[in-house]
């Protein structure tokens, strides 16, 4: 076995240095966006306009409106309302998991530690039966810590998003007054902002964590990553509850308003087609980088640990694993821009068919959903085959790597969206002109077609991790194979697959109740609020909220029940083979289900804003806004949110939580799980 160019101190050094560059980054652009100023002698300008940001003269426009002092002071007003409802939001849900998160804990505490009877003797290490690992106690101990680490990181991580994009959103309205090009570098160093903070921090601290962890276990590596699964599925399981929660919460408003007739909270339309050129340029760019670290960092050769048998690796072999990896995710994100951009026949296809009514728009959309599925698929498949071949599960896991390298560049594209929606929705509040809220609908619209990138990115990982945490699962639970023809794995299989559709259907059910009451507020609003229709008093937003508040923490409690729960009931009562069969039927029925509810609810948004837009002759037959065509395209995008937004948004956590959670248990699941198969 040759030896890494660089030592090991040098290779583990990189980590950390790399973490602390995206954190520095991360700062950089905050202070950048942070010179849009929200106070009225400002006048929303930064003292960098006259270098237009970086971008090209033809994206920005003449000014408008900069020296309107009312504006201002109402994009403040309307910023320190959102971000109030969403702060009272995060905190009364961190209550409840916060509840969760210690129970869970406790949990973790007791099951692996009853493993072996809460001894503190070493044991056989599994891989070399003459070498002593560390007890199972420590495991029990060292996992629930993992646990609260990865909850706590999650749950910082997700108020820290909240805080960013309430503090961009407005900011990103100010600049559409100054030109388009204006308004998207605000919405994209925003969304830079969190993901490139986000992803370091979570590297950083799981990279302290191990090294903290170290300190005991020594070269006990079974023992220590076996604990470190833990961080996993704490940082999973909060994010899990902050999606359905808050996709629930912004939903019910969102679907509430298409019901009840936006009025003044009204979105509008694309004719701007944003690029792919960051993820290509990342994409390209990190490919040299696996390159040179693959050649540095690794030695020409290792021996890797397979389902009981020991496999040689050459460090190309790695290279290409993690390089199919990172360009399947690429070829994943063209398709999802193919399939839910307007600027292309799928989704002018899906407008075209608002012609007939909704019930033709709603076929479209399916239709398009489904077929968005076959490539991305391929390209999972065709990654899992190579990567499974050079390097086993093993090579299965860094593929799942290379697709999340681009990670940062990924989550930017996929927060640009949502900034930009909220500017649109800013900047009608604010009443501003017609000719600004032409600007901000057009990134709005570009934004759902980068959202949808950003869900295809985290959907093919998903497939890509969900996978190799299955072989591990496996492998820690001394499974010896998964047989689909015995009727223990069968009917998990069966059953496994059935959940992301039961998942589906609570989420969206969730959606629609919480809507409904939302419908029954803004219209008991209207008819009791004097001069509200007629946009002369202010409406009372703190119900509004709080009803939004309300459905989304009550309605999350189900969905993240059937998630967690249901490993912890199969394992013990129908033990690991049937276990197995649930997380691979998950895995295999989850991430198309995902893909589709996510291209679909895409195309009939951008649908919706192709008709309203009418920059096409073609759009300009099926418009204007009020028309039978255009009321059965908002009847598509109405459906289409839920499955977006909020089921199609969580199911790829779903996977992954389950996958990783069966892990954590392993160990409990083999020693006492399967009660009823072994009384009967």
């Amino acid at each position: 076995m040759g030896s890494a160019l660089l030592s090991e101190f040098g290779t583990e050094i990189v980590i950390p240095i790399c973490a602390v560059i995206g954190i520095v980054f991360s700062l950089v652009q905050w202070y950048l966006v942070s010179l849009v100023k929200l106070s009225p002698d400002q006048g929303g300008c930064s003292p960098r306009n006259n270098k237009n940001n970086g971008f090209n003269e033809s994206l920005v426009e003449e000014e408008e409106g900069i020296n309107d002092q009312n504006v201002v002071v109402k994009c403040a007003e309307i910023q320190n309302a959102i971000s109030e409802g969403a702060t009272s939001f995060l905190f009364t849900e961190y209550q409840y998991v916060g509840i969760f998160m210690v129970a869970f804990a406790v949990l973790i505490f007791v099951f692996l530690g009853s493993v072996e009877g809460f001894i503190t003797k070493s044991r056989p290490c599994s891989y070399n039966k003459e070498k002593m690992c560390k007890p199972a106690l420590a495991t029990a101990i060292f996992s629930t810590i993992s646990f609260l680490f990865g909850a706590v990181t999650s749950v910082v991580s997700g108020f820290l998003v909240m805080k960013i994009a309430t503090y961009a959103n407005t900011r990103t309205t100010l600049e559409a007054r100054k030109g388009v090009g204006k308004a998207f570098i605000t919405a994209f160093r925003s969304g830079a902002v969190m993901d490139f903070l986000l992803a370091a921090n979570g590297l950083l601290v799981l990279y302290i964590t191990i090294n903290l962890f170290k300190l005991y276990y020594g070269d006990d590596w079974e023992g220590l990553f076996e604990a470190i699964t833990g961080y996993g599925l704490g940082g999973s399981s909060m994010a899990l509850f902050g999606r359905v929660g808050g996709g629930i919460y912004t939903k019910a408003a969102d679907v509430g308003a298409d019901l009840v007739g936006k009025g003044t909270f009204q979105k509008m339309i694309p004719e701007i087609l944003l690029k792919l050129n960051q993820l290509i340029i990342s994409t390209a760019l990190m490919t040299v980088g696996i390159a040179i670290v693959t050649w540095t960092c690794l030695p020409s050769s290792f021996t890797i640990f397979n389902f009981g048998t020991q496999k040689v690796v050459k460090n190309w072999q790695l290279f290409l694993c993690v390089a199919i990896g990172l360009w399947a995710g690429l070829i994943i994100g063209f398709v999802t821009e193919y399939y839910t951009s307007n600027a292309y026949s799928p989704v002018q296809d899906v407008a075209d068919s608002c012609r007939t009514g909704a019930a033709t728009n709603v076929i479209f959309g399916l239709a398009l959903g489904y077929k968005s599925v076959i490539i991305p698929i391929f390209a999972i498949a065709i990654a899992i085959f190579v990567s499974f071949t050079f390097a086993a599960m093993y090579g299965i896991a860094v593929a799942a790597l290379g697709m999340l390298n681009t990670i940062a560049t990924g989550l930017a594209i996929d927060a640009y969206g949502p900034i930009c929606d909220n500017a649109g929705g800013i900047a009608e509040m604010a009443e501003m002109s017609h000719r600004i809220r032409e600007r901000t609908d057009a990134l709005d619209a570009a934004g759902n077609t980068t959202a949808a990138i950003g869900k295809g990115f985290a959907i093919g990982s998903a497939a890509l991790v969900s996978l190799a945490l299955f072989g591990a699962f496996v492998s820690r639970a001394s499974i010896s194979t998964v047989d689909v023809l015995t009727p223990e794995v069968f009917i998990g299989l069966i059953v496994g697959a059935m959940l992301p559709y039961w998942f589906s259907a609570m989420t969206m059910k969730s959606v629609g109740s919480a809507a409904l009451k939302m419908v029954e507020e803004v219209r008991r609003q209207f008819n009791t609020i004097p001069g509200l229709m007629e946009g002369l008093a202010r409406p009372d937003y703190a119900t509004c909220v709080k009803i939004s508040t309300d459905a989304s923490i009550k309605e999350m409690i189900p969905p993240g029940a059937l998630v967690m729960l249901t490993p912890l009931i199969v394992g013990i009562f129908f033990g690991v083979e049937t276990l197995s069969g649930v997380l691979a039927g998950a895995l295999v029925s989850g991430v198309q289900i995902a893909i589709s509810a996510s291209n679909t609810g895409g195309a009939w948004d951008n649908a919706k804003k192709y008709i309203e837009a009418g920059a096409l002759e073609h759009a300009r037959t099926l418009g204007p806004k009020g028309s039978e065509p255009h009321k059965a395209a908002v009847i598509g995008d109405t459906i289409g949110d839920p499955l977006k937004d909020t089921s199609g948004l969580s199911l790829n956590i779903l996977i992954k939580l389950m996958a990783v959670e069966s892990l954590v248990f392993a160990p409990f699941f083999a020693t006492h799980g399967g009660i009823l198969f072994k009384i009967f």
